[in-house]
């Protein structure tokens, strides 16, 4: 048996890359996504995360590099599409068409459909089955468009921004929403989700990938991230050591302050204060990483 057959993740990719003429929306895109997870997509606007989705749904192709979903390339092969679920930032349906009539043509289009799940689904919520989708709250859209993608019966869901047009009540409630269907796959079902509101996504996901000026920034296990990444107090001083690695650095006159990822988990140094840090710290610091690296480029007169 090979050993593609036998990997434990749903999506790898090496040096996965996206250029449009002179302008990389994507670069150097190595990750590793776990079967079984639920993963968030992390960035800022233009940090390729949409880009990154579409590669792995087949609507792109490559100019770069490699990606294995599932243990198969993308393409647009009936046995590829028909594993993968992708619910795009727009929510695309038809508004004049209702609820009912779009489990029905799903039914058709799809042979492992299952009508009565998304039916059960939306009722449990109480959204009109009978109403045109164009008149339903946004929420209640959301609601379907995930009820839909979900009856496809898919191993990998791929969801692009899919609350960020959502009120906070709605938002939660689509995750609630998704947490279920994750809890029902009972480990037969890899979602990747991408978004900004990290508050959201840490209510759902185990698993986190970065992106910044559309190149990988940490991809990990949400628990080994917060074990691995500390932030570091001291007098001012020499900063250089090779147990850690510097994220961000911030100096005053008097202390010195590095989020670090640790090299070595027993580290301990007396002239340091080590305390937590938590996701939303450690995110902000590696797209402010980035975005230092961008200003250094654009000084020397480097074309982005």
């Amino acid at each position: 048996m090979s050993q593609q057959t036998l990997s434990k993740n749903a999506i790898e990719t090496k040096g996965l890359g996206k250029r449009y003429r002179s302008f990389w929306a994507l670069k150097d895109c190595s990750i590793n996504i776990p079967k079984g997870s639920v993963s968030a997509l992390v960035g800022p606007n233009g940090a390729g995360k949409t880009t990154l989705l579409k590669l792995l749904v087949s609507l792109s192709s490559p100019s770069e590099g490699s990606a294995s979903v599932l243990s198969k390339p993308p393409s647009q092969k009936p046995e590829y599409i028909s594993e993968i679920g992708y619910l795009a930032q727009e929510i695309p349906m038809y508004s004049r068409l209702n609820a009912k009539e779009h489990i029905t043509m799903g039914q058709h289009l799809n042979d492992s459909w299952d009508s009565d799940l998304a039916t059960q689904r939306l009722n449990e919520l109480s959204i009109p089955l009978d109403r045109p989708i164009g008149k339903l709250s946004g929420g209640q859209r959301a609601q379907v468009a995930l009820g839909l993608a979900l009856a496809k019966k898919p191993k990998l869901l791929l969801l692009d921004e899919p609350v960020a047009a959502l009120d906070p009540l709605a938002r939660v409630d689509f995750l609630k929403s998704l947490a279920r269907a994750v809890t029902d796959a009972d480990g037969e079902l890899t979602v990747v989700m991408s978004s900004h509101l990290l508050a959201d996504l840490e209510r759902v996901c185990d698993h986190i990938v970065i992106l910044a000026s559309g190149e990988t920034q940490l991809c990990d296990d949400i628990e080994n991230v917060l074990i691995s990444h500390k932030l570091l107090v001291g007098k001012r001083q020499d900063t250089a050591n090779d147990e850690y690695t510097i994220i961000q650095q911030t100096d005053t006159p008097k202390e010195t302050s590095l989020l670090v990822r640790l090299n070595n988990a027993k580290f301990h140094n007396s002239r340091w204060h080590i305390r937590d840090v938590d996701m939303e710290e450690i995110v902000l610091a590696y797209m402010g990483q980035s975005r230092e690296k961008i200003d250094i480029k654009a000084t020397k007169g480097v074309k982005l």
